[in-house]
């Protein structure tokens, strides 16, 4: 079973994930912090991490590039509410940037994709 792990500092969000990626047959673990992420990855095998971009402790393009950095192999789908970030070059760390909607069908067919490959 492939982990996925979620980086969303939204509860509702998060937790809407979570309920979401469950049901699509994925084993999910998730934080409110992005200063948690790597101690989480360091702790266990995660094949692919959605990060929120604008949070309080860190933000969400450092955390990619840092994660990409340690985790070479390790899936990124950066996942915000605003589209401008991904003219910023350090978008790039991730696999995909995917603009958070009501529909979770492009992120869920992302997230497909990306864990097949």
């Amino acid at each position: 079973m492939k982990r996925i792990l979620i980086v969303e500092d939204e509860p509702n969000m998060r937790l809407l994930l979570e309920e979401e990626f469950t049901d699509e047959g994925y084993e999910v673990i998730s934080t409110s912090s992005g200063k948690k992420a790597p101690e989480i990855l360091e702790e266990s095998k995660i094949d692919l991490v959605t990060i929120d971009i604008e949070m309080p402790d860190i933000n969400g393009l450092e955390l990619a590039g840092l994660l990409r950095k340690d985790y070479p192999g390790l899936k990124i789908v950066l996942l915000t509410a605003y589209s401008h970030y991904k003219q910023d070059l350090s978008s790039w760390a991730a696999d995909a940037y995917i603009v958070k909607s009501s529909d979770l069908g492009e992120l869920k067919k992302t997230i497909r994709e990306l864990l097949e490959q």
